[in-house]
């Protein structure tokens, strides 16, 4: 059902994930606004919240598409999403959309795509459209330097990794991120969701992925040799902030954060946010907020709990008067705030960051200085490069994976007072001036002259 004028008519599925939908929707207003007709496919909480940002209207060759899973007690609707899914729950969605697959087979029947973009944890999906005789692009929606570190690991044991300074500091992240590449066990049926199988390789000749030239173009060629597939960046996708602007006019905890933000100096205050699905341990928290105090940096902290943590107020989970030591130089709030919004705003001068590509991205985007913080997953890989980019530095955890509230503090004021920060803070100007001028219409436009070749190719064979 390809829209009049449309060069091709795709369906894009994302992991459902907001980590994963953001990057896709971004992806799909830049081909919509090149007359491609794009179906993005998702469940009903997810395109909920889709919609709550964006009108179909003001993208006339973008629309939403539901699939649904199928019934689980375990997994009622409004978990259909990882946003505030119980961490027990995480398989059961994996295997719940698994179980989806004859959904999106009807859905690909009912649409007659030219192509579907599909993400790392439906490598079944490309075997979907494949028995339609529809060519799929795999869309890889993290750093170009996780991908080849773990096809490297996984594929070229015993041979040193090409790139030291990307290897993860200290043994504890090196076990970690080691872990997230192995396979895991049979019976959760997951073996080819590992980066060392199929859903890179199942991909139609090319492999979409987010990122910089600025930042890891000089990987492309290794990675592509590892994959047997051309690696086409698509730039950083960057979310438009003005699309934010509704929100900040209607709630009332976003307009007391700009409001206070207003009040301060140009890139005087540190925004500290480790995404929706990362959380600080207690004692991770205490050595932050001792580490904030001690910066004698502002700063807007958003803290966010697991589910299974019961937190009465935001006070007992922090130390003891630390609120009021720190006075109007903190704000620590722990409902979501539009972090795009906040990131373009003058006062910010630094972005304490868990190093979700998401967040990494934007804020390189805008030009704010990183405070890598990585958590876990491809965090301190992504770190890794943000530091070799010139863009950030890293806040070095122990031998154990514990945070310093000196080191945090040192950290901070570096990047965003000190001297010994000032290279930091050009370089990320020189990237959102880089960005400005060329934005990503560059490699939007490549991206579009693959996929037409795919198609074309496939059509003729």
């Amino acid at each position: 059902m390809e829209s009049k004028g449309s060069i091709l008519n795709i369906v894009m599925f994302p992991w459902l994930a907001h980590g994963h939908v953001s990057p896709f929707l971004e992806l799909a207003k830049r081909l919509e606004k090149r007359n491609l007709t794009i179906h993005l496919c998702s469940t009903e909480v997810i395109l909920n919240s889709i919609k709550k940002k964006i009108s179909e209207n003001d993208y006339p060759f973008l629309h939403f598409i539901e699939i649904k899973l199928p019934f689980n007690p375990e997994l009622p609707p409004h978990h259909h999403t990882t946003s505030g899914l119980p961490p027990h729950l995480n398989y059961t969605l994996m295997r719940a959309l698994d179980m989806a697959s004859p959904y999106f087979s009807t859905i690909l029947k009912q649409v007659k795509p030219d192509l579907v973009i599909y993400d790392i944890h439906q490598p079944w999906a490309p075997e979907v459209a494949a028995s339609l005789s529809i060519p799929a692009v795999m869309f890889h929606t993290t750093s170009l330097s996780i991908l080849y570190y773990g096809f490297h690991m996984n594929l070229k044991q015993g041979v040193e990794f090409p790139y030291p300074e990307l290897n993860p500091q200290g043994s504890y992240f090196t076990k970690k991120v080691q872990k997230m590449f192995e396979t895991l066990p049979a019976e959760d049926n997951f073996e080819e969701r590992t980066p060392s199988h199929f859903s890179y390789l199942r991909s139609s000749e090319i492999v979409l992925t987010k990122t910089f030239r600025e930042v890891e173009e000089g990987y492309v060629d290794y990675t592509s040799s590892l994959l047997g597939k051309k690696v086409i960046i698509t730039g950083p996708l960057v979310t438009n902030p003005v699309e934010d602007d509704i929100i900040v006019e209607t709630d009332s905890t976003v307009k007391l954060v700009i409001k206070w933000l207003d009040m301060k100096e140009k890139a005087s205050t540190v925004l500290v946010s480790f995404g929706s699905e990362c959380y600080l341990s207690r004692e991770e928290r205490e050595e932050m907020a001792y580490g904030l105090e001690q910066s004698n940096v502002n700063f807007i902290w958003v803290i966010r709990f697991p589910m299974n943590e019961k937190i009465i107020s935001i006070e007992e989970s922090i130390p003891e008067g630390f609120l009021k030591r720190v006075g109007e130089r903190g704000l620590v709030i722990d409902k979501w705030v539009p972090q795009v919004k906040i990131l373009t705003h003058t006062s910010i001068g630094g972005f304490i960051s868990h190093c979700g590509w998401g967040s990494l991205t934007e804020a390189m985007g805008f030009g704010v200085p990183i405070i890598a913080v990585p958590v876990q997953y491809d965090q301190p890989i992504n770190a890794k490069v943000i530091v070799k980019a010139g863009a950030g530095a890293e806040i070095y955890r122990d031998e154990e994976g514990g945070l310093n509230r000196l080191e945090i503090a040192r950290v901070i004021k570096e990047v965003v007072l000190e001297d010994a920060g000032k290279e930091i803070r050009k370089k990320a100007r020189e990237m959102k001036e880089k960005l400005v001028i060329e934005g990503d219409d560059q490699e939007i436009d490549v991206v579009v002259k693959e996929l037409v070749r795919i198609c074309s190719k496939h059509n003729s064979s």
